[in-house]
């Protein structure tokens, strides 16, 4: 679902961070089929990284109702399309397996992220991917993971060109938390920027 243009530029952080030998495990939160985090733990067997996890963070069951915490996601309906989105634990599962890279170091996280990540067993990232869609499952991300983020590693959103409430809580976050690292364009949907401090 990213596209071969997202794919890349995930491929090029994964390098960088390895050459720089950035601290941390990598995560997506929103993994639909997979795909993106299956890339991630292939890219660390191709290179040899022995030590580094993929956290494979999703409801498995598509987005969650409004909760009424933020109007951004008043109105919000991808609640209602589960049938395409909800993509359960173990066709997941099933989908590592196929390429021979389900293995203990593959964790899941399976629930709302308002529910897992604040108690989440994540140390350190050096990949932080987002596709999480609407203002609240963007914010709960940020506000759980940035913090475990290690200077040199990478923040990547896949919605932030195509979804207003996602673009709204990256930039609200970013505002807030003073980050000045520019955003750099991936695609017309996707977005990264650089630790920095």
């Amino acid at each position: 679902m990213i596209g071969l243009k997202r794919l890349d530029d995930l491929h090029s952080c994964i390098q960088q961070v390895l050459r720089d030998d950035v601290t941390g495990d990598f995560i997506e939160t929103g993994v639909w089929r997979g795909g993106a985090c299956i890339f991630m733990r292939a890219a660390l067997k191709a290179y040899g990284d022995s030590a580094r996890r993929v956290w494979v963070a999703d409801s498995f069951e598509g987005l969650p109702k409004p909760d009424g915490r933020y109007k951004q996601d008043d109105g919000d309906r991808h609640w209602k399309k589960s049938d395409i989105l909800g993509v359960s634990l173990d066709q997941v599962k099933a989908n590592f397996s196929r390429y021979g890279l389900l293995d203990e170091r593959v964790l899941f996280l399976k629930g709302w992220f308002r529910d897992t990540l604040p108690i989440a067993r994540v140390e350190r990232l050096a990949i932080l991917q987002l596709d999480g869609d609407m203002y609240s499952s963007t914010m709960d991300s940020l506000l759980n993971l940035y913090p475990k983020l290690s200077v040199g590693g990478y923040a990547i959103i896949d919605d932030y060109g195509e979804i207003e409430a996602c673009r709204e809580a990256v930039n609200d976050f970013r505002a807030s938390n003073k980050i000045a690292a520019s955003l750099s364009p991936i695609d017309l949907s996707g977005v990264c920027w650089k630790k920095q401090v």
